[in-house]
Order: structure tokens, then sequence, then C-alpha cells
């Protein structure tokens, strides 16, 4: 019998496609080729049954239609946004994604930059690099203690509950605002208490997003969020950058409308705008939540997972029922 062909956008690490290439006919980019374009995606992909897409690759209606073997994609994320999903649901193609593998480490990454924002870890390691760049003294290079503050969690999935479990081991309160209230054994699990937007925002001391990104949570937080919050209120993001106007979050950093920021994620790719790197008040990373070696691998075996198990039975992460 004829083995399934599956095609890797990406040239990933082979280590967690191992069970994967055991199975099927797996194409990667060639050695020393970053990935496929969508063009070299576009004539190839009429001969593959599976893709295994990364987050940023798009796969629309036009790669679909040429594409007449083709019966999952597995996306390398959580995030499916670079998938037509209605397409692919009309087509009779499985959508898959990796939501178990990346919720620890972003969560891990959410806290990280709370610590260096509300320490100011970032800020005073740079000035101390400069000769004569940081005063020593008693009520100098101040930051704010998280120990009894609140956190308000809007989206309280599975990474939002993981944050709030670090969160609560610093000793801060949980509140949080869902589109949906959670079962109550939830809540008392976390002791977190379900607020609307306009209560949390005004509220809570720390405000980490972790919603999905869509035309309903577009620049969620604008000016109208931000002047609502506190002058000592610290927002997080590590979801979609567009859940955020950056424009206007820098000048509320700027402004002193709150006080400071820590950012994985930005509005129009990796990168912020440039009136956002011109403050100390705010941490950046390019988008590294889930940037660790392990998860690398984890993700690699959970996206291969989800192709063999699609077409073996068992259990899949659907994104989409066909």
């Amino acid at each position: 019998m004829e083995k399934k062909k599956v095609l890797v956008t990406y040239n990933m690490w082979r280590e967690g496609y191992a069970e994967l290439m055991r199975k099927y006919d797996v194409t990667f980019p060639s050695e020393g080729v970053e990935s496929f374009t969508y063009d070299e995606v576009l004539a190839m992909i009429a001969d593959y049954d599976a893709l295994q897409s990364m987050y940023d690759f798009p796969v629309d209606r036009r790669l679909m239609d040429a594409a007449p073997k083709l019966k999952i994609v597995s996306n390398y994320a959580v995030g499916y946004d670079n998938i037509d999903i209605p397409y692919a649901t009309e087509r009779g193609i499985q959508v898959t994604n990796t939501p178990d593998p990346v919720t620890e480490p972003t969560a891990e990454q959410a806290m990280g930059l709370l610590l260096a924002v509300s320490r100011r870890i970032s800020e005073l390691d740079r000035r101390l690099r400069i000769p004569g760049g940081v005063k020593v003294e008693l009520l100098s290079n101040l930051g704010h203690t998280l120990y009894g503050s609140t956190l308000g969690i809007i989206g309280m999935g599975r990474i939002g509950r993981a944050f709030a479990r670090r969160a609560i081991a610093c000793g801060m309160k949980i509140m949080y605002h869902n589109r949906h209230r959670l079962d109550e054994r939830i809540e008392r699990q976390y002791g977190a208490e379900y607020v609307s937007l306009d209560v949390l925002l005004r509220n809570a001391d720390v405000v980490s997003l972790n919603s999905p990104h869509n035309s309903e949570t577009h620049h969620m937080i604008g000016e109208e969020q931000l002047r609502k919050m506190k002058p000592t209120a610290i927002l997080i993001n590590t979801a979609r950058g567009a859940l955020i106007d950056e424009y206007a979050l820098a000048k509320a950093l700027r402004d002193g409308e709150i006080w400071a920021a820590g950012l994985d994620v930005f509005e129009n790719g990796n990168f912020p705008v440039p009136e956002l790197l011109a403050l100390d008040n705010v941490v950046m990373t390019p988008h590294t939540g889930t940037q660790t070696v392990e998860v690398r691998h984890e993700m690699a075996a959970h996206v291969s997972r989800n192709i063999i198990n699609f077409f073996e039975g068992g259990d899949i992460d659907k994104v989409n029922l066909v």
C-alpha cells in the first residue's frame, strides 16, 4: 500500500517527526533552506495527503483548491488565523492545532515579563551597563510588589489558568473576564472572581491578555480602555499583538496613564512600533513565548500525532468539525 504523503512547510528538527517519518512519506525543505515559500507549496501540494503548516504560513482557498488529495492541515501553533477555517470545513479538510505543548511555556513567559516589568529588571540591567547610569539610593529604582496585588485575566482559558497558578504562588489575587463565565468549581480552584471587562480594567493591578484575535477582540485595549486602568497598572500581552492599539499604548506609557507593559507579541509582525522602542517602562520579547528547546521538540511530536491519529484513529486537537 502506498504511503500517505505529508508536506512540512518549515525545516524543523527531525527528532519530533521520527514516528511520522517511519509511517509516512514526509517532505521537508532541503538542507540549508529555512522554509518552503507559498508558491513552492502551491506547486507541490496536489500530491500530498497532509500539510503541516506553521502559524504564519497562509493556508487559503487558493492553496486548498490546488490540493485535491489534502485531508488534514496540522498547524504548528495554538492559533489558526493563518487558515481559512470555513473553506477548509466546506472542503472536508480537518484542521488541528497544538494547544497542550504551548500552555506552560507561554504562562512562564507572561510571568517572566511581569517580574521584569514590576521590578524593573530589564531597565536596571541596561542602566547598570552605562557608567553613572544608576543611582543606588533608598528611594531610587522603585518597582511594585506583586504580593497582595490583583491579576486581571482577560481570557481565562488554558494559558490564562496556567498564568493564574503562577500568580497565586506569588500571593496575587485573581479576577477574570471571559465571554462566558467559568464553572464555579474552576473559579473556586483559582479563587477567581468573574467580573465585567470595565470592572477588571478599573481594579486590576496587572491586566493580562490571553484572548484569541478576531474581529470582536481587535484593539480591545485602546485609548478608552487604557484610560480606565490604574496609573500603577501593568499590561501583559502574550496572546496576539492586534489585541492592543500599539500607538495608544505607547502614548499611555509615555504620559503615565499606566505604569508599564510587558509584550511578547506585536500588532504588525514580530517588531513593535518605534514609539515603544523609545520607552524604558516596557519590556518586549519577539514572540518567544514557546521558544524553548523542549517545546520545539514537543510541538513537532504533537503535530505528528495529530496527523497519525487522524489517519489511523485516535484523539486529535480539532479546530473545525468535518
